[in-house]
Formats: structure tokens, sequence, C-alpha cells
């Protein structure tokens, strides 16, 4: 399979737009496998006690950042296979908030980054199976039309995202 064409801005929602402007030039898979080892890499060594660590009240705890991350890119690939498999959708969007809540603070950040690291494998195998005409099959979902090429520029964007706030915000990483 050819490396996956980086989107143009009219096959996701603008909204997107940083989380694929986050993602360097080369194979978006490589990417996905690379981001997804530096960002468990970062988990891994998170201490215990900044498991449910807030940067400030009503943010997110760093579990929920992790629970967000699987969830979302659980939610992103469906809707790729959605569009692939010839369904345009619409496809209902999704409150992020409401889904944390839901989601729940107790699961252990080892067992969420697990989870995360499950997802991801079960991304890369799904896009490693689509063809040119799958990649550029197209959908609407949250009101927006999506290629099924943009979501893995979203998916690596997002997570890089998050792991920067991770970094900065919740000072994962940091020496103490």
């Amino acid at each position: 399979m050819a490396a996956i064409e980086r989107p143009g801005p009219d096959e996701y929602a603008p909204y997107y737009g940083a989380y694929v402007q986050n993602v360097g030039s080369g194979d978006v898979l490589e990417t996905l496998q690379a981001e997804i080892a530096r960002t468990l890499d970062l988990l891994r060594r998170a201490p215990a006690e900044q498991e449910g660590y807030r940067y400030e009240t009503g943010k997110w705890s760093v579990r929920e950042v992790v629970g967000h991350l699987v969830d979302t890119e659980r939610l992103f690939s469906y809707r790729a296979l959605s569009f692939a498999r010839g369904d345009a959708g619409p496809l209902p969007g999704m409150d992020q908030d409401q889904w944390v809540t839901t989601g729940g603070d107790s699961a252990p950040l080892a067992g969420l980054a697990e989870e995360l690291a499950q997802v991801r494998g079960a991304t890369i195998s799904l896009y490693r199976r689509l063809d040119e005409t799958s990649l550029a099959r197209r959908g609407v979902a949250s009101g927006v039309e999506f290629s099924v090429r943009a979501f893995p520029f979203i998916i690596a964007g997002h997570e890089i995202h998050h792991r920067t706030l991770l970094v900065d915000r919740y000072g994962l990483g940091q020496a103490s």
C-alpha cells in the first residue's frame, strides 16, 4: 500500500485543521506508530499520584485525558470504517465532555494506556487494509463531510495535542 495522501482542508471540519497540521510529512501510519510509542512511554513514567491530577478546577484528570484519547480514536476509526465501506452517514457527533463524565475517572492509568495501545493497533490494521478508492470515500459526521484518509491525520494530531498538554499543563515527564 502506498502512503496515505495528506487530506485537503475540504476533507474535514475546520476545527480539526490544527490537528492535521500537527502531523509532519511522511507516512501517517508510521507517524501513528511512532506517536503512540511516545505517548505510552510518557504514561508509563507517570507517578501514581499524578493519575487523578487536574491542572485546574473543572479540567480533566490525567486518566480522563487518556480515556478521551481511547474513546475519540475508536469513534474516528468507526467513522473511517463506515465511510470506507460506503455508508456516507450522516453519523452523530460526540459531546466530549459528556463522554468523559460518563466514562469515569477510576480506571488505572496503566490499563487505559494498554487499551490505547490496543486501539491504536486496530486503527493501523484497519488502514493497512484500505485501498485508494476506500481512502477517497467521504461521508458526513457531526454535520460535516470527511474523507476516510483525513481520520489518521486527525487521530495523530489529536494525540500530539493532548500529549503536549500532558507535559506542559499536567507536568508529566518533567523532573520533580
